[in-house]
């Protein structure tokens, strides 16, 4: 990030930084948001590659989830980090757990009740299978996206609004949209950073590991794919970005995170004399010449989509399973469901108690509610795409990821941010997806 761009930069980037700037960010954007018709299949490249692989190499896509589920589950064992926390204890038992789910249901060997179609089956053909394949590939792809300028000028672009909209200084708006559109495992590492650095007060470095380190962008993929919305994806996906960042502009404001102590740096001031504009693409030219060969940055980021895919693929299998079993044998969800039925019934969704609990089950794993919603109506399930990554904050996964960081928050708080973010999430969701309805975009 370069707060204080020279004018020096736009001589100094020449032709070359230029076009990678536009080259590159230009494949990132087709990539990701430009649908092509291929097969009778209208979806986005991402999703055409990997279904592509899961239909005529399956026995391999099998063979690469399994070696990396046996590595996420194995690692911390070997490297000592299960002895970090307890969180990270729980966990890592969880990742055996998976994949010992894993061998099992593939050798047929699962008892019934975790073999019907709607258990193990469909966490491991619909989740595990999928993910795989598109976070290694996404995490590609998001090369293109944010790793040659667009994410710097998008930035610049954004400081006017930063600091009275989120709280947060001009510096965090690529830290914002690196959150969202990379992965809550990349941009809690960013944020911690920062934090460490004294770039964020504690307060502003909670605002945005809770408020935007989502999914990523190939997740939120799974999640399209599983509730048939792929063919709204690009809807879908704008709607999921403006409503997380409106939720958290919300929560912000509000305790817990109001409350937290606020003692930051003051954000920088522009060069005199540079427009906003001007210093936007002064500093993703900077970027593009600085960024590292795209065959160094590919590989780079590969290595971080394999390391992010093998912790990830076990612990939803176990954690999926164990939230699907509870939906299914146990009152866990409906008790806080109850919390949401207020909103789903207001808002006239059908079935709103099956709604609400179904929802609810996202704080154990966003993938749940997509799961158990599947078969629901168009506009149910377009809100529950929006709410699971507008949630944010899941105890698979994104909740142990930041109380692993430096900044100061405690699993109560987690724990009600979730709640906030949740209803704010389906009072914000609800009425775009009626207005979309109505237009005749669902």
């Amino acid at each position: 990030m370069h707060d204080q761009p020279t004018t020096t930069l736009a001589a100094s980037g020449g032709t070359r930084a230029v076009l990678r700037l536009l080259g590159f960010s230009l494949i990132g954007l087709i990539i990701f948001f430009v649908p092509f018709d291929i097969g009778g299949r209208n979806t986005i490249l991402l999703d055409h590659a990997a279904g592509a692989l899961i239909a005529h190499a399956r026995p391999l896509v099998i063979g690469v989830a399994l070696l990396l589920m046996a590595y996420g589950a194995l690692a911390p064992w070997f490297d000592g980090s299960w002895r970090r926390t307890a969180v990270s204890r729980v966990f890592s038992v969880l990742k055996v757990i998976g994949l010992a789910l894993g061998a099992v249901h593939l050798a047929g060997l699962a008892p019934a009740a975790i073999q019907a179609p709607d258990m193990l089956p469909f966490l491991f053909d619909k989740l595990v299978l999928n993910l795989a394949l598109i976070v290694p590939l996404g995490s590609l792809a998001l090369v293109f996206l944010i790793g040659f300028g667009l994410l710097e000028l998008v930035g610049v672009l954004m400081q006017p609004v930063m600091r009275p909209l989120w709280r947060t200084p001009g510096k965090s708006a690529i830290d914002a949209v690196a959150s969202f559109v990379g992965s809550y495992s990349v941009g809690l590492l960013i944020t911690d950073r920062m934090y460490q650095q004294g770039h964020y007060s504690v307060r502003e470095a909670a605002i945005i590991a809770t408020g935007f380190s989502t999914v990523s962008a190939p997740f939120m993929v799974i999640v399209a794919k599983t509730l048939g919305l792929m063919a709204q994806w690009n809807l879908y996906f704008w709607s999921a970005l403006l409503v997380t960042f409106a939720v958290t502009a919300v929560s912000a404001r509000i305790y817990p995170l109001s409350r937290l102590p606020d003692q930051g740096r003051p954000d920088p001031q522009l060069e005199p004399g540079v427009g906003r504009l001007r210093s936007a693409w002064l500093a993703g030219v900077t970027q593009a010449r600085q960024a590292p060969a795209l065959h160094r940055a590919l590989l780079e980021t590969f290595a971080d989509g394999l390391r992010m895919a093998a912790a990830i693929l076990p612990s939803i299998l176990a954690v999926g399973l164990l939230g699907l079993l509870a939906a299914k044998y146990t009152p866990l969800f409906d008790a806080i469901g109850v919390l949401l039925y207020p909103i789903t019934w207001l808002f006239g969704l059908s079935e709103p108690m099956d709604v609400a609990r179904a929802i609810a089950s996202g704080l154990a794993e966003m993938f749940l509610p997509a799961m158990l919603l599947k078969d629901a109506g168009s506009l149910v399930k377009f809100v529950t795409a929006i709410v699971s990554v507008s949630s944010v904050l899941f105890l698979s996964a994104s909740i142990p990821c930041v109380l692993a960081t430096r900044i100061p928050l405690r699993l109560r708080d987690l724990l009600l941010v979730w709640l906030q973010r949740t209803l704010l999430s389906l009072l914000f969701s609800i009425p775009i997806a009626y207005l979309a309805q109505h237009l005749g975009w669902l």
